[in-house]
């Protein structure tokens, strides 16, 4: 099945990274959450360590490259900073975060991640502090401009991931020149569009997917296997199954021969473009 993997992903056909959905769990309720996610959140839908670190290594050994690691708010689980030092011995890790947690008792834990190839990718959406709690939530712009130097002292990569619904150029130049000043790079900074699924969906917000939108990256969650990391949303509590591709997520090769099944018909190539990243 490696030889498989390999040949998918020299195709254009889908990425070399597995994404783990850690929890559905989060301290704030942003209003295009793709999950429903909130600190009042009833089904949790958490993946536990040992499930996360075993497929990780089954991961490895199929042929992926690395790891990304998003929820819900993934240090709303207590030991995921250990978690997260295993995922990163055994494949590069990216963990997304809101930023609101890294609290002094936390940030000594994060330190044996500077000798690991892992990146925490942090959300922030405007450079306008109001604007970004808007859709965010109350002082979510204070912590992380709190966060990222604290976090680069570590030693640690830092990422900042932007999400756009009506944020226009100038908006973000200035968010561009924000983050440059915080010590991140252009190259470290992401921006994609709201997609219009979960909460999203119910408040009219983002675009609509098409088939070849978004690159296939296979996605395990607490409710199977799905076709790319914007697919596990869920509406009024009730999780999308459109982008199913299986409800078994061990071991790892049940799901991912599912999922190279779908991919194997959808359009790929260096002619596709994916609008959303």
């Amino acid at each position: 099945m490696r030889e498989d993997v390999e040949r998918a992903v020299a195709e254009a056909r889908m990425g070399d990274r597995l994404w783990l959905y850690a929890t559905y769990h989060c301290n704030l309720a942003c209003v295009y959450c793709l999950t429903e996610s909130s600190p009042r959140i009833a089904d949790r839908r958490t993946l536990s360590r040992a499930r996360m670190v075993r497929a990780a290594r089954e991961a490895a050994e199929l042929g992926f490259e690395r790891l990304g690691v998003t929820g819900g708010e993934v240090f709303m689980l207590p030991d995921f900073p250990e978690t997260l030092a295993e995922l990163g011995s055994v494949l590069p890790t990216v963990a997304l975060t809101n930023g609101m947690l890294f609290t002094e008792r936390l940030l000594p834990r994060l330190e044996p991640l500077a000798e690991l190839p892992v990146a925490l990718q942090l959300s922030l959406d405007s450079d306008d502090a109001a604007r970004n709690d808007g859709w965010r939530g109350r002082d979510n712009f204070t912590r992380v401009l709190g966060a990222v130097p604290r976090l680069l002292d570590l030693g640690l990569e830092v990422r900042i991931a932007t999400t756009v619904e009506e944020q226009d150029e100038a908006e973000l130049a200035r968010l561009c020149e924000l983050h440059r000043s915080l010590g991140i790079p252009d190259e470290h900074h992401v921006v994609r569009s709201v997609v219009r699924r979960g909460r999203a969906d119910l408040e009219g917000l983002g675009i609509e997917l098409g088939p070849a939108d978004v690159l296939p990256e296979l996605t395990l969650t607490a409710d199977g296997a799905f076709l790319h990391p914007f697919a596990p949303t869920v509406r009024g509590g009730v999780t999308d199954l459109d982008l199913l591709v299986s409800r078994r997520i061990a071991p790892l090769e049940a799901p991912l021969a599912a999922f190279l099944a779908v991919v194997a018909g959808l359009p790929a190539g260096a002619d596709v473009v994916r609008n959303v990243r």
